[in-house]
């Protein structure tokens, strides 16, 4: 669950921030939980238990098995991009196999894709499309397009290989830990969260964990009958970590599900000591060109369905060996709405060769790390740890890349990298974002 498409808020839009704000708690349930509602229908349908059955039917294909099939899927990607895409207007993309014709293909980069995002949207897609936006780990904005169809498709995904796996379902109630603003930031008594009782989720801000606060969390957690937790391992680990100082023992979850940002050993050793429960961690992104969820032997399992991955030299186009560390290239199979080949995720990684066997019996391939995901914590002067910061860029900001620096615990510097159209009223809305 990816940002997210890993993140699953039922927060209020941005252009209703202030007046949710301004509401009695009852008020924002309502309005959270009319958002989960929509959110619900848009991601679920009567069909999602049967593509997840399938789902889990293909976790025992043979790596000859997946080649094929990624085979016949990317030559209808690469005959759509041809066809449809006016991002790809004029590039020889031949009718060979197509496995093997992507490597004579550019790759693409982000600032590309930010360019002119439109162009990368085939021509004869309807217009009911779901609209994506996201900074990405490196705070550039990108807008996204994804049919229903496909969207609904990623989540029964999700619902076979981040959920089922874990033993638990959607209809579970759960705690999610994020980063949309359902708290204003400056309270200073509880609720730190919001109740959306469409999708059965106890939205917790990621903004007020401290130690002094660390028992209304836990409360909450109690009160909701929370099952598992879903959300940023750092912000998980700051809870978890506050609880441990206050000598509080929530009662033990079934699973805390990590995701857009890899799970650090003694996180993990820590949210399991307080939450009584293991740590699964995921990887995802809003392009929708890779995924991976780990299994209960702790290795990460990609997941084919997706995408076409290829690990390449950090300075050249040629794939590193099987268990290297190198750049992770992605190109799209299950959006074939907005198809991306050979796009520059801006992560690194590594893969198991592909007759590594994992003792879960699961044969999809293993995915054996992943690098360039971790968000640094930021400390307020009240003693608060925060990350997962990227909420402050997002939107259509005029930027191409940002970075925030603590300086001194009360002192931050905010670097961009501006485009066409900065100016003032951007620094302004970063600002005001970013407090």
């Amino acid at each position: 669950m990816m940002s997210t498409p890993a993140t699953l808020p039922g927060a209020p839009t941005v252009n209703s921030e202030h007046l949710y704000h301004r509401a009695p708690y009852p008020a924002r349930v309502l309005a959270a939980s009319t958002r989960g509602l929509l959110l619900r229908k848009r991601r679920y349908s009567r069909d999602t238990d049967r593509i997840a059955d399938e789902a889990i039917e293909r976790e025992h294909w043979s790596p000859a098995d997946w080649e094929r099939w990624q085979e016949s899927q990317l030559t209808q990607v690469l005959k759509v991009v041809r066809d449809q895409v006016p991002a790809y207007a004029g590039q020889r993309i031949g009718d060979g196999p197509s496995l093997d014709a992507l490597a004579s293909l550019p790759l693409l980069e982000k600032a590309l894709l930010r360019a002119d995002p439109h162009s990368f949207v085939r021509a004869d897609a309807t217009r009911n499309l779901i609209t994506e936006h996201t900074s990405g780990t490196t705070a550039t904005p990108l807008t996204l397009k994804i049919s229903r169809s496909e969207y609904r498709q990623w989540y029964a995904l999700a619902e076979a290989r981040w959920r089922r796996w874990y033993g638990v379902s959607r209809s579970d109630r759960w705690a999610l830990v994020g980063g949309q603003p359902v708290v204003p930031p400056s309270a200073t008594d509880p609720p730190f969260w919001v109740w959306n009782e469409a999708m059965h989720q106890l939205y917790l801000s990621s903004y007020h964990v401290a130690e002094r606060t660390a028992s209304a969390y836990v409360k909450a957690i109690d009160d909701h009958r929370v099952t598992y937790m879903l959300g940023y391992p750092s912000s998980i680990h700051a809870l978890a970590e506050t609880c441990r100082a206050s000598g509080l023992r929530p009662r033990p979850l079934r699973a805390v599900i990590a995701n857009a940002e890899p799970v650090l050993e003694h996180q993990r050793a820590v949210i399991e000591q307080v939450f009584g429960c293991p740590v699964r961690e995921t990887y995802g992104m809003a392009e929708y060109v890779a995924a991976a969820s780990e299994c209960e032997h702790r290795r990460l399992h990609r997941w084919p369905e997706v995408g076409v991955l290829e690990v390449l030299e950090q300075n050249s186009n040629r794939a590193v060996p099987d268990g290297e560390i190198g750049r992770l290239v992605c190109t799209s199979l299950l959006n074939q709405t907005m198809p991306l080949i050979r796009y520059l995720v801006g992560d690194a990684g590594a893969v198991a060769p592909p007759e590594e066997q994992c003792p879960c019996g699961r044969t999809l391939p293993i995915l054996r790390s992943v690098e360039g995901r971790v968000d640094d914590l930021v400390r307020t002067p009240d003693g608060r740890l925060i990350g997962r910061l990227d909420p402050v860029f997002k939107g259509s900001l005029p930027i191409s890349g940002a970075q925030i620096v603590q300086e001194e615990l009360g002192f931050f510097r905010v670097l961009v990298v501006p485009t066409p159209g900065y100016g003032p009223d951007a620094a302004a809305s970063i600002a005001k974002r970013l407090r």
